[in-house]
């Protein structure tokens, strides 16, 4: 496990230092979950910040009570349980099972449905639906999804990000020296969140940055010490969610 972990580093490191600023000019990928759905229309835009390197992430519709409704999108590593670069026990990069408890854990906990191996992120035995989850994108990009129902009329859209192997000052290689989740994670995974309300008449709104995720996933909780986050707040430099067909802006 600790020569995954290197090797894993180590292919981070020269993907980091071959990365540039995000072009002036860069057009965003299109993107299309959950087709079938018959509920409202949405759009999620997030615009890649000069930190994005291929974050996980997940986003996902709530209640106005807090209380989950049900997923948008999902990196199809975490919501598969298999990363397409997860076994090397042939000497080359195969898929592979790998768990992962601290990559998107806010989002897990709130989808609350446990594995067999005690873990909320989804397991190969009961994945994440192929309608809600895809690649993770490489840049900005505009996701053009649906609800499955129609739902309340007010309700919160959350996005959960998060990107491997950015150590800072404060979240080190060693900070927790046992704990081989937090190791796959550094920097804890952060929640942005806005709220949509279908009879207002404005058209898009801007996700704010609300907190952060346990740095292993051991629990659901959200944190409130962004000011131990560096490079993590520029992964994305602005997120906005739109409901098509509004005439307001």
């Amino acid at each position: 496990m600790k020569i995954y972990y290197l090797v894993l580093t180590l292919a981070f490191l020269v993907a980091a230092c071959s990365s540039s600023r995000v072009p002036s000019d860069e057009s965003p990928d299109s993107i299309i979950s959950n087709p079938e759905g018959t509920g409202p229309a949405l759009e999620i835009e997030m615009i890649r910040g000069e930190a994005h390197n291929h974050p996980l992430m997940a986003i996902w519709v709530e209640d106005e009570d807090g209380s989950y409704i049900q997923t948008l999108y999902v990196s199809e590593s975490i919501g598969k349980g298999v990363f397409q670069h997860g076994d090397t026990s042939r000497g080359f990069w195969m898929p592979g099972e790998i768990r992962r408890p601290a990559a998107l854990p806010y989002w897990a906990h709130k989808r609350g449905i446990r594995a067999a191996d005690g873990l909320y992120i989804p397991s190969p035995a009961n994945p994440v639906p192929d309608a809600y989850t895809g690649p993770t994108p490489g840049k900005s990009f505009v996701l053009h999804t649906r609800l499955d129902s129609n739902t309340p009329k007010r309700f919160f859209v959350l996005f959960e990000i998060n990107q491997t192997w950015d150590w800072n000052e404060y979240w080190t290689n060693n900070k927790y020296p046992d704990d081989d989740a937090y190791k796959t994670s550094c920097q804890p995974a952060l929640v942005y969140s806005t709220f949509v309300d279908l009879d207002d008449l404005r058209r898009e709104y801007t996700m704010e940055l609300i907190g952060r995720s346990h740095h292993s996933g051991a629990d659901g909780k959200l944190y409130d010490d962004l000011h131990t986050m560096t490079t993590a707040l520029h992964i994305a430099e602005k997120i906005l969610v739109r409901v098509p067909g509004k005439e307001g802006s």
